[in-house]
């Protein structure tokens, strides 16, 4: 057994995003798994961000944060206040995507399926700078 980590730095912008992150997660596993099977933990250590597994380049990232605009709408009906009109509903989006993903690794290369991409999801546009931790544990 062995567990490697490293932190991605990246830079989100000021507009709501979805950011592919599988070229990312397959050059941790180039050094990280050697070859090896094992499991990718990915982790976003923010309030107001989530993980996301799902096709990108067809539209459905448009389309997941055209949904997320119906379920949080970004007006001021939220308690939580500070920042910019409707912040508040950054704070509830990982509830709906969740901050962390964990899959499986053969051979040392990412298992997904055909059309997936592993996605950082961002609606909050008062932090530009983000980080994913990327374990891998074999």
């Amino acid at each position: 057994m062995s567990f490697s980590t490293t932190i991605l730095r990246l830079a989100t912008g000021s507009t709501e995003t979805v950011t592919d992150l599988t070229d990312h997660c397959e050059d941790f596993l180039s050094r990280a798994a050697e070859g090896r099977d094992g499991l990718l933990n990915l982790f976003v250590p923010h309030a107001t961000a989530g993980l996301a597994i799902l096709e990108t380049g067809s539209g459905s990232d448009d389309d997941l944060l055209t949904a997320l605009h119906h379920l949080l709408p970004a007006d001021d009906r939220w308690q939580h206040r500070h920042g910019s009109p409707g912040h508040g509903r950054d704070h509830v989006l990982p509830a709906l995507v969740p901050p962390h993903a964990t899959l499986p690794v053969v051979a040392g290369r990412l298992v997904l399926g055909t059309w997936q991409s592993v996605c950082l999801v961002d609606t909050n546009k008062d932090n530009p700078e983000r980080q994913v931790r990327l374990s891998f544990l074999g």
